[in-house]
């Protein structure tokens, strides 16, 4: 069976969520390692219903955090794309762009490559500005908002985190398009 790609990367296929994804992306959210600046890891059930939000958000607004694969294997690395952001902040509602991938896929470029594609997606279906947050002390996540274009514009408290005060301060980033 081939793959459907909604849109690629030179190494990179990005596509809607599929039930054949659930294992891989619980087992990535419940790793303690993956999941250490989010509030807590996953249950099976929370990745399975956002994988149906991440399906819902693309059916309402044309995007999402997309499942990626690999193009050459075509193995299911995790998740890159954009999101829709609502939580209490004056920079909200907003568009943002983010990544999770399972750690055997770190530190390879595959973040950085497949942010650069989705910011590109965003710009082909009009998004004007783009956001990007991060715990201040994910320097990982943090060098690739810088290494994609986008530039620093405050820390801010997530809502979100309130109950995980070494959470807190987020970084925001953004970038503009003209």
């Amino acid at each position: 069976m081939s793959i459907s790609y909604l849109f690629t990367s030179p190494r990179l296929g990005f596509r809607l969520w599929q039930e054949s994804d659930l294992p891989q992306f619980a087992e990535m959210n419940a790793d303690e390692e993956t999941m250490r600046f989010f509030d807590k890891p996953l249950s099976q059930e929370e990745s399975k219903a956002m994988m149906d939000r991440m399906n819902q958000t693309y059916a309402d607004r044309g995007f999402c955090y997309f499942a990626v694969d690999l193009l050459e294997t075509g193995e299911f690395i995790g998740m890159i794309g954009l999101g829709w952001k609502t939580f209490d902040a004056d920079f909200t509602p907003c568009v943002d762009i983010g990544w999770r991938l399972d750690k055997r896929f770190w530190n390879r470029g595959y973040a950085s490559e497949g942010a650069e594609r989705c910011l590109e997606f965003g710009e082909s279906i009009g998004v004007k500005t783009i956001y990007s947050l991060a715990t201040a002390s994910n320097l990982a996540s943090i060098r690739v908002m810088q290494k994609i274009g986008l530039s620093y514009l405050k820390d801010f408290d997530l809502p979100d985190l309130v109950r995980s005060e070494e959470l807190n301060p987020c970084a925001l980033y953004y970038i503009k398009f003209a």
